[in-house]
């Protein structure tokens, strides 16, 4: 939920501009998380458990 400003919320009060940047901010945002979680995976095998990390030989 938004804060409060009378009766009204605080999003309704917010500007067009304010909103899109919000809005590029959010999207930039989950743009990284998926990135991140697209090389955390990129290649493993389908339908198999990650094979173990370990520390490669010294």
């Amino acid at each position: 939920m938004t804060n409060r400003i009378g009766n009204k919320d605080e999003a309704q009060q917010r500007s067009k501009q304010e909103k899109l940047e919000t809005k590029r901010t959010n999207l930039a945002r989950e743009a990284v998380k998926k990135a991140s979680a697209s090389a955390k995976y990129r290649n493993q095998v389908k339908h198999q458990p990650a094979p173990h990390q370990s520390a490669p030989p010294a």
